[in-house]
């Protein structure tokens, strides 16, 4: 049995790690970053995503404005435990106000999350690339 490749981490990229899965994030970590997220995209592959960084933990509030794929996100706080999750929908104005402070966001494909087992409470591991 061949084991499955693992991709490299290059400038900008994270593994976000939950038990035995993993995404491969984008980072955002400059507001300008973040500001685009995922807007314009017309896929975001099943195992990628962003991962929002942020300098202190407070309430996130994201929004799907241009943003053409429907999203779960978690909302982690700075010991990377998942403090939230919801689910967002493409090409909507609809705020999502995180539930507690969070200091990270990670964006997956919608579904992803629950097909992975990850709830709230689920600690990550998160691994960065070169920047």
């Amino acid at each position: 049995m061949v084991a499955p490749a693992v991709p490299r981490l290059t400038h900008g990229k994270a593994w976000v790690i939950f038990g035995t899965d993993t995404v491969v994030a984008e980072v955002a970590r400059t507001n300008a970053e973040r500001e685009m997220g995922l807007m314009n995209r017309t896929e975001v592959p099943d195992g990628t995503g962003m991962l929002f960084v942020f300098e202190d933990e407070q309430i996130r509030t994201l929004w799907m404005s241009n943003t053409y794929v429907a999203l779960d996100v978690a909302f982690l706080n700075a010991n990377l435990t998942v403090l939230d999750i919801q689910q967002m929908e493409s090409e909507t104005t609809t705020l999502h106000d995180s539930a507690a402070p969070a200091m990270l966001v990670l964006e997956v494909p919608k579904g992803w999350l629950s097909a992975h087992q990850v709830r709230v409470g689920t600690r990550a591991e998160i691994v960065f690339g070169p920047h």
